[in-house]
């Protein structure tokens, strides 16, 4: 009846008639106040889920793209001309320094070692000889002095023909892993032919590049973490240590190069890898994404004030940061206040709540819906 009175009322009146008439018809309308329209009576709590506040470490993230190489690295090749005569690796496999990895033949500079030696044994018996003829004043000092001149020659001969030697042995200069061959036994190799690579893997070295404007956030020693496509399910964790000394001033970065530890060998050098720079590292209050209701340039919480009466108020807070489903939260809360994480689109002023799960690092959402859901079925 009033609806109706209301309606032939606004269509002979103007708004501000009908206002004054909403004014006076209001205490006997104890229906519409806001309260009773936000929250009929009798209706049940509403189920939600809830988060608590908590202090984490935070840092602002800077993301970049980088490539591995490792931590030492070499091409191995020949200094002489010869054939392979031995070859002591298969690829892949892990050596020493000093292993000897490929042989080449030496039998000429062999034989010269051996023609050496023996003229070495002839000088050492001639200055033998003259040492017991000058001690019984027999032979001039000046004869015993040649002939033990003679022998220094020969003894530098011999150093430079075992020398030789060694540049038909190709060694491992560390400690690494020995790349794939891809030469025989048989061979004609010159100095340059790459004969082996090797790579030292037990660390890795990463070198990626950032805005120049980014110069100042960086430092040596600070924390990253970088992933890669081959581990998709892996972070690797590491530090930078060199920055370079110049900027690019075509792209206007400048280059970073961090260390990785590899200790299980996952990472191999070349691989492309994502990489992530902790800036400003620090302990802030985080809570879910999921919990924050934008209003506007504003962003609240609802807050749950009390677990058994399912009571809950609306709380302004400050937002800093962001990342992957958290919220850094500068102002409004304080550690341990138990926000709604899920459900807070549906909850107003006179709202109640149900808490049927906490979400944490051991229970997400996904097992608090199934263990309501098993409940209710049971």
């Amino acid at each position: 009846m009033i609806h109706a009175l209301l309606s032939r009322r606004a269509r002979r009146t103007g708004p501000a008639t009908l206002a004054l008439l909403l004014l006076a018809l209001s205490p006997a309308l104890p229906c519409l106040t806001p309260a009773a329209l936000a929250q009929p009576a009798g209706m049940p709590p509403t189920p939600v889920i809830g988060a608590e506040a908590t202090r984490q470490a935070w840092s602002d993230p800077l993301e970049s793209l980088g490539t591995l190489a490792a931590n030492e690295s070499v091409t191995l090749s020949a200094t002489v001309t010869d054939t392979v005569t031995a070859i002591n690796f298969e690829g892949g496999e892990t050596v020493s320094r000093g292993d000897v990895l490929v042989e080449l033949s030496d039998a000429e500079e062999r034989a010269a070692l051996r023609e050496a030696q023996a003229l070495r044994i002839e000088r050492q018996n001639a200055v033998d000889r003259l040492a017991q003829l000058q001690e019984r004043n027999l032979a001039p000092r000046a004869d015993i002095e040649d002939s033990r001149a003679q022998l220094q020659q020969v003894d530098a001969t011999l150093q430079g023909l075992r020398a030789r030697l060694d540049d038909y042995r190709v060694t491992a200069p560390f400690d690494g892993v020995v790349g794939v061959r891809d030469i025989s036994v048989g061979a004609l190799v010159t100095p340059g032919d790459e004969l082996a690579t090797l790579d030292d893997v037990s660390r890795m070295k990463l070198d990626f590049e950032v805005p120049e404007v980014q110069l100042g956030a960086l430092a040596e020693g600070l924390a990253l973490s970088a992933t890669t496509a081959a581990y998709p399910e892996r972070v690797f964790e590491g530090q930078i240590a060199t920055i370079d000394s110049r900027v690019d001033p075509v792209s206007r970065s400048i280059g970073v190069r961090a260390l990785l530890d590899n200790d299980e060998r996952l990472l191999r050098p070349g691989m492309l890898m994502r990489v992530t720079l902790d800036r400003r590292p620090r302990q802030t209050l985080v809570i879910p994404e999921s919990a924050v209701v934008a209003e506007g340039r504003r962003q609240a919480v609802w807050v749950i004030t009390s677990r058994e009466n399912g009571r809950v108020e609306r709380r302004e807070i400050g937002v800093g940061a962001r990342r992957r489903g958290e919220v850094e939260v500068t102002e409004g809360l304080a550690p341990g206040d138990l926000v709604v994480s899920h459900g807070a689109d549906r909850l107003h002023d006179a709202s109640t709540v149900e808490l049927i799960g906490v979400a944490d690092d051991a229970t997400d959402v996904s097992d608090i819906l199934r263990a309501t859901r098993d409940g209710d079925d049971a």
